[in-house]
């Protein structure tokens, strides 16, 4: 996992407990309402909270005019009560009257019609009249409140790239040129990392490259790729911008950005190595009942950006949220299970958005902690016990999560295989690989951290890799060191295909991972809708769907399933080669989870890591630990009770356990037990009938 910067110090944030809270928004309501706020708020246990995430207009009503007074007041009530401050600098989205002198600095969309001012993010990221403006901002806010009392940290913005990530007006040309430039030289290298020479596209000058707007036909696949990459480091520039303020005003104030998850448009781990500590906003689908296998890893990834360090959890639902098209609240209990699980990867935080619901606006159905009927509300009811119950939780504040498995996310592949028009299908996209082969460790009983393509791996005794499109040496010289080392790397398909200018590597896939795996793909064999075919793999028969590949492995790998029937009958499906003192998996076709189930018991089983017995997408387990104490939290996503075998005092009750631990519907047990050198593997007893699941 990457390690901060060299010149660059993790600031802690200043608070000395879980934090528990939610987004404010003081400026909607009356000062008489703030009142009551911060009454119910200290009743609740609230310990921190996230303001002016969007009230610039309100601080700044014309320009360079402050109306601070306000803001005085709700941050100085607020820290008499005890209650922190992440405290935004309010650069989420323009004033009316910023866009409205300068309408140039408003975004456009791929057809070039320009964005108009009337939502949130209404800016193009390279704008400079934007970019002055938000440093101006910025610097005024950290003047104001950089020594206040309250403060714990900064944020900054607010979930870069939800409205806007990418940008294609005149201004962002100009930046792309640039960033091509420095990227190429010159022409003959852009050129020659494009290949132009396919459909006459070469470029006589600079000037004549735009951005990728829509075109007659399918777009030049270099150009899309670096147009991705482009606009991430776009955006990684803004938030750069104010982070130098910050760090210029307030040196000791740690920083960050709410993340959104498993995003596609940003390189997180770009975003996470400028900033002190990872924040994100979560919002797994409540009419899902397996919403919570997508979070977890949703949750690895947090916990990975900076290298297995505590994350914050920024943001959350209390009940139903206001942008689907169909808003299902969540169930009694659903709540606590899900923020719990929050708590079990790794936040160090439980927060919402918001904590009173809006009277009116965009938002004003989605759940807040304080719902439209006050402390009467469910939502408020729940959220005041779950406060109540983290205080018994604090033992667990900074501890980390203990795995054994890590997934691999990398961005030029996730980019490079989900936009291009010319692949041999569009069924093999990078993020529901991931998902699928999350959810076979998942199912297993094994929590998943992430990590870059290049490692670190020292940690890990498994890393999948679900798709590598895009693979440079340095990469395969990484995971071939991890397996040299005694590691087990499992790749699955179409990996190694092209190099970071998306030319396909001298010989095919899987390229540099060739020798590695021991293995050529001879064809891509992609699966028509509707058609299926067969790996035999031992006794079993897994079926495959949407893809296949023509493979043949050299003599020293070993063939683990063969392809049944079809085309491919009687061609190696899956392989596994012994390099050094660990292996090498080859998997070359999508699977139905069942298949995956059978492939990942195989490879726990070489690796020498347990796999459950029983599988049941409801039952979660995962250890926190500070070296001498193991805080292993048991969790029933479901509403049917579970039970589990282990071992340890609940934090949560006190009990000590030493055998049955029995959850009711959506029930939580925390068990403290001295650490040992194994992590902590917990039977499940009883599964629950429905979701279960006999690999």
């Amino acid at each position: 996992m990457p390690q901060q910067r060299d010149d660059e110090r993790i600031r802690e944030v200043r608070i000395d407990s879980l934090a528990f809270g939610g987004d404010y928004n003081p400026d909607q309501w009356s000062e008489e309402t703030w009142l009551e706020d911060i009454r119910l708020m200290k009743e609740a246990g609230v310990t921190m909270v996230s303001l002016p995430i969007f009230s610039w207009p309100q601080i700044e009503p014309e320009p360079g005019v402050y109306d601070w007074g306000w803001l005085d007041r709700i941050l100085d009530l607020l820290h008499e009560a005890g209650i922190r401050i992440d405290l935004a600098t309010a650069t989420a989205t323009p004033p009316s009257w910023l866009l409205r002198a300068h309408p140039e600095m408003g975004p456009s969309d791929s057809e070039g019609h320009r964005l108009e001012f009337g939502s949130r993010q209404t800016y193009c990221p390279s704008s400079p009249i934007w970019r002055e403006n938000v440093a101006r901002m910025t610097r005024a806010m950290a003047e104001r409140y950089g020594e206040h009392p309250g403060l714990a940290m900064w944020h900054i913005s607010n979930e870069y790239g939800d409205h806007v990530s990418r940008c294609w007006c005149d201004e962002s040309a100009r930046h792309f040129r640039r960033w091509l430039q420095d990227r190429y030289g010159d022409l003959d290298g852009l050129n020659e990392a494009w290949g132009v020479n396919v459909w006459g596209q070469r470029y006589t000058s600079w000037d004549h490259i735009a951005t990728p707007k829509k075109a007659p036909g399918p777009i030049n696949p270099t150009q899309l790729l670096d147009f991705e990459r482009f606009s991430s480091d776009a955006m990684l520039e803004l938030f750069q911008l104010e982070i130098d303020v910050l760090r210029e005003v307030t040196p000791d104030i740690a920083v960050t950005t709410n993340f959104m998850s498993m995003l596609r448009d940003l390189n997180y781990w770009d975003f996470a190595a400028a900033e002190d500590i990872v924040t994100d906003d979560a919002y797994p689908e409540p009419a899902d009942p397996t919403a919570h296998v997508g979070a977890a890893l949703n949750y690895g990834y947090m916990r990975s950006l900076k290298g297995g360090r505590p994350w914050l959890l920024l943001e959350s639902s209390a009940s139903a949220t206001s942008w689907r098209d169909i808003n299902v609240p969540k169930a009694p209990g659903k709540i606590r299970v899900e923020s719990l699980q929050t708590v079990a990867h790794g936040s160090d935080a439980v927060m919402f958005f918001q904590w009173r619901q809006a009277k009116y606006g965009q938002e004003k159905f989605h759940s807040s902690m304080l719902g439209h009927r006050g402390e009467r509300s469910r939502s408020y009811q729940e959220t005041k016990a779950l406060g109540l119950e983290l205080k018994k939780l604090e033992p667990v504040r900074g501890t980390r999560v203990r795995s054994r498995v890590a997934l691999v996310i990398d961005h030029d592949s996730w980019w490079g295989s989900t936009q291009i028009e010319s692949l041999p299908s569009q069924r093999l996209q990078w993020a529901q690989q991931a998902r699928a082969w999350h959810r076979g460790m998942y199912s297993l009983g094994q929590p998943v951290d992430a990590v870059r393509a290049t490692g670190p791996f020292d940690e890990y005794d498994v890393v999948i890799a679900p798709n590598l499109y895009i693979l440079e040496q340095p990469q395969a010289d990484a995971l071939r060191a991890f397996v040299e080392n005694g590691g087990h790397l499992v790749v699955g398909p179409f990996s190694g295909v092209v190099d970071a200018t998306e030319k396909v590597h001298d010989g095919g896939a899987p390229g540099p991972l060739r020798d590695l795996l021991g293995v050529e793909v001879d064809e891509q064999w992609p699966l028509s809708d509707g058609e299926t075919t067969g790996i035999r793999y031992g006794d079993r028969d897994l079926v495959v769907p949407h893809w296949s590949e023509w493979l043949e492995a050299d003599g020293d790998t070993e063939v683990r399933g063969g392809y049944a029937g079809g085309v491919l009958d009687g061609l190696p499906a899956i392989t596994r080669r012994r390099v050094g003192d660990g292996t090498a998996w080859y998997v070359s076709a999508m699977f139905q989870h069942e298949g995956l189930l059978t492939v990942f018991r195989d490879v726990l089983d070489t690796a020498g890591l347990p796999a459950r017995a029983d599988v049941d997408v409801n039952a979660e387990a995962v250890t926190r630990t500070d070296g001498d104490t193991d805080y292993t939290f048991l969790l029933n996503h479901g509403a049917e009770p579970i039970a589990w075998n282990a071992h340890g005092t609940d934090l949560l009750t006190g009990t000590a356990h030493d055998g049955r631990v029995d959850l009711g519907p959506y029930g939580v047990a925390v068990l403290a037990a001295p650490s040992t050198s194994d992590i902590p593997f917990p039977e499940l007893l009883t599964a629950t009938a429905s979701v279960k699941e006999q690999a």
